[in-house]
């Protein structure tokens, strides 16, 4: 299945010493090339990832810390600059299940999808594998999503995905949100841009890994973002008046 496709994992890490050993250990042989992306860490994730010794690993660090979504991005220029065929985003802690890769890249080799997004929530059992809290609160921010992008998207927050090369150049050219919130940011991207967007439901991985993302980022940060993709859906002129009233509020 693999064989005529290059497939590359990226990695964005922000202080992730401890876990980021275990999931560079766990990614498939079928992985041409690994690029953790080191977003200005604290401690020693560089070190610890490199100690690996995975001779797939290519390790970028920035400077100073841009956020998850400008980690994926360099990512992205990296993987798509060295020749891959579809990147999968994986993160840095463990909570992507390796065993989904497949099915997650399917959709896109067959070329039925341009852009997969891991389904959490309708993995069977999900409601007592995810704290209650994330699992509601998910439902609610997919809610919105679908509202703002017009896309089916089931689990709008699921950072497992994976993009084909052929719909790379929506988010290399325009960017995204560079820090939480940037999946709903992405998938707004790719239905302004007609790509093919897709659920595969992938399994939920909470192993007593802390999350950066609060209550601020659920109640303010994402619909914020949803409500700029949602004035980029509106025709031109609709969307600049929407952007000097609010500018003018």
């Amino acid at each position: 299945m693999f064989a005529d496709h290059r497939v590359d994992v990226v990695i964005p890490a922000h202080n992730e010493a401890r876990l980021v050993g275990p999931t560079l250990r766990s990614i498939p042989s079928f992985v041409r090339a690994i690029h953790l992306v080191d977003d200005a860490s604290d401690d020693e994730t560089s070190s610890a990832a490199l100690a690996v010794g995975d001779a797939r690993l290519r390790v970028h660090r920035h400077r100073e810390n841009l956020g998850v979504g400008a980690a994926i991005l360099t990512g992205y220029r990296a993987a798509f600059g060295e020749g891959a065929d579809h990147v999968v985003v994986m993160a840095g802690d463990g909570q992507m299940d390796p065993r989904d890769l497949p099915a997650l890249l399917a959709p896109l080799m067959k070329g039925e999808a341009d852009y997969a997004k891991g389904d959490r929530l309708s993995w069977p059992g999900a409601v007592n594998r995810m704290p209650m809290s994330r699992f509601l609160g998910n439902h609610a921010l997919s809610a919105l999503t679908r509202r703002a992008t017009g896309v089916r998207v089931q689990d709008s927050q699921c950072g497992y995905t994976a993009l084909a090369r052929r719909a790379s150049g929506v988010l290399l050219e325009h960017g995204f949100w560079a820090r939480y919130g940037y999946p709903n940011d992405v998938i707004g991207r790719m239905a302004l841009a007609g790509a093919r967007v897709v659920d595969v439901p992938v399994r939920p991985v909470y192993a007593g890994e802390e999350s950066g993302i609060g209550w601020r980022h659920a109640l303010f940060v994402v619909p914020y973002v949803l409500g700029r993709v949602a004035l980029r859906r509106l025709p031109r002129p609709v969307a600049k008046d929407a952007e000097r009233a609010c500018a003018s509020a």
